[in-house]
């Protein structure tokens, strides 16, 4: 049975907090919960028992100090003019960068193909449909949003299991970063 991957940075409980507390004023959202709120670093995709093992096994050899980062405003993806998923930003960090480019190596080592798309550091507060109210009340109400900085000591391999309701999102293996620079 294939295993759907994808690596991320799971921020600390006050900004998960935080985050939670600015979810509101967009009707029929779909928000995340606090378990769900990371920020992605490489989504991986399906894979089969014995590649995930090699990928597990390969991001052990990622040597990283940890860094710190911070939270800047929100904004909105879109596909074909329809708003679909509401974020927080990241501030650009050099650091974020070379962490995610040394895994997004390591996964082509591994055998996945490529991520042809630009790297764009975020984490997802909800989900969109057609049924959705307007969003931009709540895109002025937090457009100066800024939290942090906090520290990021460690990045975990993590599972995403496919529900009616949400996805549930399991950490399989937590990878410590090195003391910051």
């Amino acid at each position: 049975m294939p295993h759907r991957l994808f690596i991320g940075i799971r921020p600390p409980e006050v900004v998960r907090d935080a985050l939670i507390d600015l979810m509101e004023g967009v009707d029929n959202a779909r928000w995340q919960d606090d378990d769900q709120l990371h920020l992605t670093l490489r989504y991986v995709g399906n894979m089969d028992p014995h590649s995930a093992d090699d990928l597990a096994d390969l991001l052990h050899g990622v040597k990283f100090p940890g860094f710190e980062l911070r939270i800047s405003g929100t904004g909105t993806f879109a596909k074909k003019g329809r708003v679909h998923t509401l974020w927080a930003g990241i501030e650009p960090k050099a650091e974020l960068l070379a962490l995610q480019s040394r895994i997004e190596r390591v996964c082509i080592a591994a055998g996945i193909e490529p991520e042809h798309r630009k790297y764009h550091p975020h984490i997802t507060l909800a989900r969109l449909n057609l049924s959705t109210g307007p969003v931009e009340p709540f895109l002025s109400r937090t457009a100066g949003f800024a939290l942090g900085p906090f520290r990021v000591g460690s990045f975990i391999l993590y599972e995403s299991i496919l529900r009616p309701e949400g996805s549930i999102y399991d950490p399989v293996i937590r990878y410590a970063l090195g003391p910051t620079s």
